[in-house]
């Protein structure tokens, strides 16, 4: 499926909303397994539930704590994704495995 079939519109309701266009059909089932309406109600889900209530969080915090905090955030985020990416891909080690790498090395050196 490429990238021009579907694409993200900002309907500017109150409060505004985004929406999933493009030609969702038979591509779509036969890519993710699933019917149109459940697209329409997975896009919603994600895009305008948990993407948007993300953002409304961090402006929570934000106006609460400063910004001083967005750094950290941001570099813990980047480490959870990266680990995941690792797990995803079998390359993720058990953690009794790298204690007993750490504390080999340790003791080595």
């Amino acid at each position: 499926m490429e990238s021009k079939d579907l694409w993200v519109e900002l309907r500017p309701d109150q409060p505004s909303r985004m929406v999933l266009k493009g030609t969702y059909g038979e591509t779509i089932h036969e890519a993710f397994r699933m019917s149109r309406q459940g697209v329409r109600w997975r896009f919603w889900r994600l895009f305008n539930d948990i993407y948007v209530s993300a953002f409304e969080t961090i402006l929570f915090i934000e106006r609460t704590f400063g910004t001083g905090l967005r750094e950290h955030a941001i570099r813990i985020s980047k480490e959870r994704y990266g680990l995941r990416q690792e797990a995803r891909l079998g390359t993720f080690q058990d953690a009794s495995e790298l204690a007993a790498e750490q504390e080999h090395g340790e003791g080595g050196g």
